[in-house]
Parts: C-alpha cells; sequence; structure tokens
C-alpha cells in the first residue's frame, strides 16, 4: 500500500512539472512596407485623428446613429456571432475541466435469493435471500505529462478569441453596409430632388414653346423637342424613386426592421467629411483588424493542436481511486466497518499502430501551414484594401472639386442659351442640349459626393474602424477575456 501512495505521488509531482510538446506560437514575420506612402494621404488640412468605435458618428447623422443602434440590436448576423461566442465559451469549458479530477458518486442496492439445490449445500442458519448495499466516491484522473490537455485548452482558447473577432468582422462589416446604404439613399433623395426641381423647369419650358407656336414664334418641331425631353426627365425621376425605395428595403433588412420608413429629409451636401489618416500611418495598425486577429488566433488553434497530436505519441498515465462503503445492512452503509476503498495507476504505451499517430501529426501540421497560409494572405489583403481606400479618398475629392466647377459652368451656359433662345438668336435644340447637360452635371457632382463618402467608410473599414495618430495603436478590447 504504502509503494502504491508513493507511486502516485510521484506521478502527480511529475505531472506537474511536466513539460509541453509541440511548438509554442510565434507571431510569423509579415513582409510589408513599414508604413503607407505619403502620396495616398490626403492634404494636411484634412488630416485629423480618430479612434472611435462607433466611427460612423463622424458624419454628424442622427438618422444614420439611429440605424446603427436598430442594426447591432436586431441584426440576425449578429445574433448568430454571438452564439457561437456562447459555443466557443462553453468549448473553452470544457476543454478546462479536463485539467482537473472528475468525481463521480455510485451507488447501488441488490437484494438476491440463492439457490438451495446448488452443487454446495446452504449451511443451516445461512439467509438464502441476501441483500447488498453500496456507496461509492470515484475519480479518475489523467495526468498531464506531455501537455495535451493544456495544448487542448490553449487551442479551444484561440478557438473562443477567434469568435470574439469573427463578431467584430461582422460588426465591422455591417456598419460598412448600413452607411454605404444610408449615404446612398441620401444620394438619390438628391437627385430626385434635383429632377423634380429639372421637371418643374422643362414643363415651363414646354409651356412657353407651346405659347411661342400659338404666337407663330416657334415651330412644331420645337415642341415635341422639348415633350421628349420633358418625358425622358419624368422616366428617369420614376427610375430614382425606384432605387431609392430598393434601398430603403435593403437598410430593413440590416437594420431587423421590415418596417422600416427612413424619412425623405437631410441632404448629402450638408454631411462632413470624417477625417482621413495623415501620411506615413504605419502598416502595423493592420493588426487591430478583426479579421486579421480572427485569422491570428486560428493559426494559435492550429499550432496548439500538433501539440495534441504529438502528446499522443508518448505514454499516458492515469490515476483511479475509488472511497465509500459496503453493508450487507443499510443502517450499517456508513459505518468504519463497511468502509472500502481502491486506489490505481493505469499506464498507456502506444507500441504499434501502424503510423496512424505519426499520420494525425502530419495531418496537425498541415493544418497549422494552411491557418499561417491564410494569415499571411489575410494581411497582405488588408494592405491592398487601406492602399486603394486611401487612393479613392484623395482621388473622389478631386474629382468631387472639379465636377462642381463642371456644375457651374453649365448652369451659367444654361442660363445664356435660355436667354439667346428667347430672343430669337438661337434654336431651340441649344436649349435642350443645355439643359441636358446641366442635369448630367448636376447628377454627377451629386454622385461624386457620394462616392467620396462611400471611399471613407471604405477607409475606416479597411482601418478596422480608426486609428490613433500620436500612439499608432489599437486597444485590445478582448484581451480580458
Amino acid at each position: 500500500m504504502m509503494l502504491c501512495h508513493k507511486l502516485i505521488y510521484a506521478a502527480v509531482a511529475l505531472a506537474l512539472t511536466g513539460c509541453m510538446v509541440g511548438p509554442d506560437y510565434h507571431r510569423p514575420a509579415t513582409k510589408l512596407p513599414a508604413s503607407f506612402s505619403a502620396a495616398e494621404a490626403t492634404p494636411a488640412s484634412e488630416q485629423a485623428s480618430l479612434d472611435l468605435d462607433a466611427w460612423w458618428e463622424s458624419f454628424e447623422d442622427p438618422v444614420l446613429n439611429d440605424l446603427m443602434k436598430k442594426a447591432f440590436a436586431d441584426n440576425v448576423d449578429i445574433a448568430k456571432a454571438v452564439a457561437r461566442i456562447e459555443e466557443a465559451d462553453a468549448a473553452l469549458r470544457e476543454a478546462g475541466a479536463a485539467l482537473f479530477p472528475q468525481i463521480d458518486m455510485t451507488g447501488n442496492a441488490i437484494r438476491q435469493k440463492v439457490t438451495e439445490t446448488g452443487a454446495f449445500p446452504i449451511f443451516p442458519g445461512v439467509p438464502v435471500i441476501r441483500e447488498t448495499y453500496n456507496l461509492q466516491l470515484g475519480t479518475s484522473f489523467e495526468l498531464d505529462f506531455w501537455g495535451r490537455l493544456r495544448r487542448a485548452r490553449e487551442a479551444a482558447r484561440a478557438q473562443a478569441l477567434a469568435t470574439y473577432f469573427a463578431k467584430d468582422t461582422v460588426s465591422l462589416s455591417l456598419s460598412g453596409l448600413v452607411a454605404s446604404n444610408y449615404l446612398l439613399l441620401r444620394s438619390l433623395e438628391a437627385q430626385i430632388a434635383v429632377s423634380r426641381e429639372t421637371l418643374k423647369s422643362r414643363e415651363e419650358s414646354l409651356a412657353l414653346t407651346k405659347r411661342r407656336l400659338d404666337g407663330g414664334v416657334a415651330s412644331i418641331l420645337d415642341v415635341h423637342q422639348a415633350e421628349v425631353s420633358h418625358s425622358n426627365l419624368v422616366a428617369q425621376l420614376a427610375d430614382l424613386v425606384r432605387q431609392r425605395e430598393v434601398i430603403q428595403h435593403q437598410l430593413a433588412v440590416l437594420t431587423g426592421d421590415l418596417e422600416l420608413n427612413v424619412p425623405a429629409s437631410g441632404d448629402i451636401h450638408q454631411l462632413p467629411s470624417p477625417p482621413v489618416p495623415p501620411a506615413g500611418l504605419p502598416s502595423t495598425l493592420l493588426e487591430a483588424r478583426p479579421d486579421i486577429r480572427e485569422a491570428e488566433q486560428a493559426l494559435i488553434s492550429e499550432n496548439a493542436q500538433i501539440g495534441v497530436a504529438k502528446a499522443a505519441l508518448f505514454p499516458s498515465i492515469t490515476l483511479t481511486a475509488n472511497y465509500g462503503g459496503e453493508s450487507a445492512n443499510l443502517n450499517r452503509l456508513l459505518e468504519s466497518p463497511s468502509r472500502v476503498w481502491t486506489t490505481g495507476l493505469g499506464l498507456n504505451l502506444p507500441i504499434f499502430n501502424a503510423g496512424r499517430l505519426s499520420a494525425r501529426v502530419d495531418q496537425a501540421t498541415a493544418r497549422q501551414k494552411q491557418a499561417l497560409s491564410t494569415y499571411q494572405s489575410s494581411i497582405q489583403t488588408a494592405f491592398k484594401e487601406v492602399k486603394d481606400a486611401l487612393v479613392a479618398v484623395r482621388q473622389s475629392r478631386e474629382r468631387e472639386e472639379a465636377l462642381k466647377v463642371s456644375q457651374e459652368s453649365a448652369k451659367k451656359a444654361l442660363e445664356v442659351s435660355e436667354n439667346r433662345y428667347k430672343s430669337g438668336y438661337s434654336a431651340y435644340l441649344d436649349v435642350l442640349d443645355s439643359q441636358r447637360v446641366y442635369n448630367d452635371a448636376v447628377l454627377a457632382f451629386i454622385q461624386s459626393r457620394q462616392a467620396r463618402l462611400t471611399a471613407t467608410v471604405d477607409l475606416f473599414k479597411a482601418l478596422g474602424g480608426g486609428w490613433k495618430t500620436a500612439q499608432y495603436e489599437q486597444p485590445d478590447r478582448h484581451a480580458s477575456k
């Protein structure tokens, strides 16, 4: 008995100081430029720092803020991501519980009659009906010599963290979709307002042309041309209204409010341009992107699984123990003479398995390599997305400035052509052409404004939501989880 106790104590001491097989995780080096080039930055007058979880608040639009609140509260994709977090947390608790002994209580009560005509006679006074009562506490505990259980817990923890970052990725994508669709909605409303104002002008032009026809000043050709221009604008307006309704339906799905009715108010020209990052922004900011952090946690998990597979190549030792009571009388079950106990030490040593365990190590290693490639690819893709977004913000700003000049010139040309037509110096075809050019210029300017704001949204998404110009770092929201 003393020898058994000594073996158990020695095994426990060895387990507490045991090593962990398999590679320890080290973040892979990435071959990226140290910072984003200055050529892609925005002029210094527009540079500013931003460190917001709610980055959309920089648009200073209460309707957009309300839409975001609804989206985060009722979106089905967010609800699914939260459920995955709950599942991963439960799996982590299960993996952690394997590091502790499992204690079970077992009990039974048996009443049986033995044969009286068997090979062995029943002596007088010996009862043929017998009762046995048993109650025991039992435990079984695998000594984690090689770190199999600890590696499994490491993998489960990484998987749990990955689900948190997956939710952040869903949230970032959702906020980007809501913002982009909302900006498109406001752009369409501005285009509808311009088209209706232009329609009034063309109705007046059509009426004027008809009066000039009655007065013998204009020809029937001028009237028909005015009618075509008027009808085309009516068709254009109908299509813009259709597009707005479709976008509103999309917002209804994103917010989980299928009866959503966004009030037709607000002007896209009144929305401020949020700040954009300055030149020399370090590429290490990409490490804060939730999709990259999710990919890294997946890599950590697969790296730990190599240790789990390697530990299976080594002997496993299990401690077992039972303690309780057994008696023929229920009222004496807990008395000292009825005490029973057992202790044991189990050893399982793989001898021959035709390479099955080694194959599992190779499989785990291959999965780790796949996860590494995914992680590196996600960083490269993120770097490209930021560079693309920076260029889009800069070029859309220049395009908007050019289209603003074009709009002003088209308006002046329209006024000149209308005055010349009224004075009889030019044909009505010149007026129609000027009206078309001016209408196209106004719509193009509105669309460029929307494109500039949408490019800013894409930049926020590419950077993971914000940045700090002072420290260039993001807080780890899940470090304590």
